[in-house]
């Protein structure tokens, strides 16, 4: 059949634009067995103030640049020097336990203060020089995904990190929504209506992209304990989006990456209510999590990693908020870390760039070369653009 006849013709097309984010680019891969271990991804949008969230609780020079924004009162002295915002306080047994480590000083050269280029940034491992089309998740998928489900994102977009070059992951915010998408009339009838379409140039593509569609948001409706988890959660929408990787990795789920995030860390006014509010979110949700994957014996197997597109200025600003800087910290979550608690000091905060943010000393895309080799157990190469040192912290 003719394309443009197709369309112009059948009735069916015109639902195809209907159909949501989930189902692009799932283009057929050559199967490559994953690994068991899982790796969760846990974004700060908007750019977390770091040096609120772990503080320098004994350096004159942090209470001074922040007359109004220091923390003074309730901070969880982890050591003499650092320690946690009081809203952090259900991370401490992790952190006493060895199954936190914090990365400071986490960035790349020649920061770019933008939120959507640095998250790009981030989500490819580009420089800040270099514009790529695929993360490296997407990237890792493109190596050694199998099925579009062995990567969930907990949202109902799907993040630049989680798209390869040949093979995305999926992007839903309930699977039970996802599956009764994929069986509705219009999608059903357009999949049947002929398959000699499959081998057509013009809507092979599209057949194709829908029937992996459908056959992953049925493995993963059919596939996924339907019993309500043990643990109670707090009552947000990030808690709500780890509940739903719990229940997904408590399931047995063939997915080996998830992807979730928490928004509204843009404090240029008013801060400190609204980060309080934030990590407590964060902290208590996190909590909850690790306590569900520790019932069902699965966080041995879970990896946690936390970031932000950027840090924040280290002096305050007039509106008692802090703007846009560079380097932060990252924190990692696992049982069997090698460098549990701090892996290194905080950079100095009387040796700053020349505009006012703390010097990074850790490249980021490190990480994620090593999340992929000492975790994941696959080589960075073709993933991770550009060559980087190992950490020892898995």
């Amino acid at each position: 059949m003719d394309r443009r006849k197709f369309i112009k013709n059948s009735a069916l097309a015109s639902s195809l634009f209907f159909v949501p984010n989930f189902v692009k680019a799932f283009e057929p891969v050559t199967a490559k067995q994953l690994g068991y271990k899982r790796l969760v991804i846990v974004q700060l949008a908007g750019g977390n103030d770091g040096l609120n969230t772990i503080i320098p609780h004994n350096n004159d020079l942090y209470y001074n640049a922040r007359p109004q924004l220091a923390i003074t009162k309730g901070i969880i002295k982890l050591n003499d020097d650092l320690g946690f915002h009081p809203s952090l306080s259900p991370l401490r047994s992790l952190f006493d336990n060895g199954k936190l480590s914090i990365i400071n000083n986490v960035g790349y050269p020649n920061p770019v203060r933008s939120h959507f280029r640095s998250m790009d940034i981030w989500q490819t491992a580009s420089s800040s020089n270099e514009y790529l089309q695929s993360g490296w998740l997407g990237r890792y998928l493109d190596q050694h995904g199998d099925k579009p489900y062995n990567a969930l994102e907990m949202d109902e977009q799907l993040s630049l990190a989680m798209k390869g070059e040949h093979f995305n992951g999926i992007a839903t915010n309930d699977y039970k929504v996802l599956y009764n998408t994929a069986k509705d009339p219009y999608f059903k009838k357009v999949l049947n209506y002929n398959d000699a379409h499959l081998s057509e140039h013009n809507l092979g593509y599209l057949y194709q992209t829908m029937i992996e569609a459908e056959s992953s948001a049925s493995y993963i409706f059919e596939n996924t304990n339907v019993k309500s988890s043990q643990e109670s959660y707090p009552q947000n929408g990030f808690a709500k989006q780890l509940k739903s990787v719990a229940q997904f990795i408590n399931s047995g789920l063939d997915t080996k990456v998830f992807y979730t995030s928490l928004g509204g860390f843009d404090t240029h006014a008013s801060q400190n209510n609204k980060q309080t509010k934030l990590l407590s979110q964060y902290a208590e949700s996190i909590s909850a999590f690790v306590k569900d994957l520790k019932r069902n014996n699965t966080f041995e197997d879970t990896l946690i990693l936390t970031f932000s597109e950027f840090g924040r200025r280290v002096k305050q600003n007039a509106a008692n908020g802090t703007d846009h800087g560079a380097a932060n910290n990252v924190f990692v979550i696992g049982k069997n870390l090698k460098k549990a608690g701090f892996y290194n000091d905080l950079a100095s905060l009387s040796d700053l760039d020349g505009n006012g943010d703390l010097k990074y000393n850790v490249d980021f895309r490190s990480v994620y070369a090593t999340i992929l080799s000492s975790w994941l157990n696959v080589s960075a190469e073709g993933i991770i653009p550009s060559k980087q040192k190992a950490l020892n912290f898995i």
